[in-house]
Formats: C-alpha cells, structure tokens, sequence
C-alpha cells in the first residue's frame, strides 16, 4: 500500500527523512551520511551501533548498496524544544530478500539525524528463510 496523500505531505515537511530514503535509494551513501549530526548513529539489525558521518557512509557503502527502501507509513511525534521523533514503516528489498522494517528517526533541532534505528518486522520464521535462500 502507497502513502496516503496525508503521510505523503507529512514525509515532505520532514525533508531529512524524505532525503534520506531519496539519496537512500539512489545509492549516493556519501548524501545520506551528510544528513547525520557529527556523532549521528545509524542503529542497524544485528550491527553495533555505527557513529559517525564517516562510518556510517563506509559502513552503507558495504552493507547497502542494491537496498532499496519503500516507506508506506510514517509518524511524526514531537520531543523536547524542536526535537522529533519520525517513525516509518516499509520494506526494504535487496536482491535476495524483501522484509518489512520500521526506521526511528531521531532529529534534532537542526533536522540532522541524531539516531537512526533500523528495526526488521519479520517473524523468527521469515528471518530464518532469509538466511537460508
């Protein structure tokens, strides 16, 4: 199912996150780094956290390129001062799978990315099918 005009617009007035999937997609990992703060983390699946705009551009360099993310829900919750909690729900899909995940934008007051968290929705028996294609 496709955004909804609603969360369509809403994806829009958080251009981080619009980018982020944006440069995501289009393979540019140099771009979607830029859009972390200095010590921004990128919380992957079964990763240690990843810190930094360096690290973080090496690290989706190796491990993401083919990845292609499709959001279909999003939810915006407001935190302390200017501070926003993004929430979006889609799947990712790479040559050998295709899984639903939920990404947990953390953004500051600046829009940068404090904390990404890439959580995978997906039963023990769908992760296990995944190891074994």
């Amino acid at each position: 199912m496709p955004l909804t005009l609603e969360q369509t617009t809403l994806l829009q007035r958080e251009a981080t996150v619009e980018r982020y999937f944006d440069t995501f997609n289009a393979g540019t990992f140099d771009e979607t780094a830029a859009l972390f703060a200095d010590a921004g983390q990128l919380c992957a699946p079964f990763e240690e956290p990843i810190a930094g705009r360096e690290a973080i551009q090496a690290y989706l360099y190796q491990e993401a390129a083919g990845m292609r993310a499709y959001p279909k829900e999003i939810e915006v919750k407001s935190g302390d001062g200017d501070r926003r909690c993004v929430i979006v729900k889609g799947q990712v899909t790479a040559i050998v799978f295709k899984v639903n995940c939920a990404w947990i934008f953390d953004l500051n007051a600046n829009g940068e990315i404090e904390q990404v968290r890439v959580k995978l929705l997906a039963s023990m028996q769908e992760l296990f099918n995944l190891r074994s294609e």
